[in-house]
């Protein structure tokens, strides 16, 4: 009682100040409590994760210049004048191509493509492995070969039916790499392109450009191009380069990204051989 007394003894106006004070300590706790008011200061970025950013930055890029160089698999009949500018092709090399297209005719093998537009070997060389032509047009290719086989000269030889007395004519090619150069192309079924001689053990460069002017590969293997996105382990495990293990974990990676959208993504599939793709699109295709 006596609190209560002294309380209301006080003036009006001690009693006021007693009042704000209270609200003022109350308005202070619920400030520190709640941290009403946010912070204005700006926040430093660690250096660190500035410079890991920057590293992510630069392979993002080193993989964006390594892709622009990428040929995915086309028909030569349908390049465009920007198709061939990409390709490598001169103005004059596109000009006969069209040309040659807009009377009416097919280019059916990589030796009509050279024919027609005189690109370099080095180009054709570059770009064959990625030439795709429908089965009409592969037939048609090889009767023709077969028929004009004896006007290329005798120095010219398919390399898909040259018997190791032919290749030991190459210098620098043996007894051994005659015999190792049959054996390869039993393995896989026939040759597709020139730059399958690069798996060969013990040939160097300098032999199979000697082999490039001799041979050329004049009849193709009955091979169907098919599409990886579509093939099961054991289909895969058939297709040469590509051994079971392999072939799992294609599907493996397959299935965990709902498909493979480029060749560039086969690079990240452990033990797959990516120095050996230019070779493996020879026998795949994406859709």
């Amino acid at each position: 009682m006596k609190f209560f007394k002294s309380h209301f003894a006080l003036s009006r106006s001690q009693q006021n100040g007693i009042f704000l004070l209270v609200i003022l300590i109350i308005v202070f706790q619920v400030i520190i409590l709640f941290d009403i008011f946010p912070e204005t200061e700006p926040k430093i970025v660690d250096r660190e994760k500035i410079k890991n950013f920057q590293k992510q930055l630069d392979s993002l890029n080193r993989i964006s210049e390594r892709t622009k160089d990428t040929v995915y698999p086309f028909n030569p009949n349908y390049i465009t004048d920007f198709k061939g500018y990409q390709l490598g092709m001169t103005v004059e090399e596109i000009d006969r191509l069209l040309a040659y297209r807009a009377a009416g005719k097919w280019i059916n093998s990589p030796v009509d493509f050279k024919t027609v537009t005189g690109v370099s070997d080095s180009l054709l060389s570059k770009i064959e492995p990625s030439f795709r032509f429908p089965a009409w047009a592969q037939n048609a290719a090889s009767s023709k070969v077969n028929k004009d086989h004896k006007k290329l000269g005798p120095a010219v030889i398919d390399l898909n039916s040259a018997s190791a007395a032919d290749l030991r004519k190459v210098n620098g090619i043996g007894e051994v790499l005659s015999l190792r150069i049959i054996k390869y192309r039993q393995s896989i079924g026939g040759f597709l392109s020139p730059i399958q001689l690069k798996d060969v053990y013990g040939l160097s460069p300098e032999v199979i450009d000697r082999i490039e002017e001799r041979f050329r590969i004049l009849t193709r293997p009955d091979i169907t191009i098919r599409n990886i996105n579509m093939l099961t382990a054991s289909e895969l495990a058939e297709i040469p380069y590509i051994n079971e293990q392999l072939a799992r974990e294609i599907i493996t990676y397959r299935s965990l990204h709902e498909g493979i959208r480029t060749f560039e993504e086969l690079s990240k599939i452990r033990h797959f051989p990516s120095d050996k793709i230019d070779r493996i699109k020879l026998y795949l295709t994406i859709n």
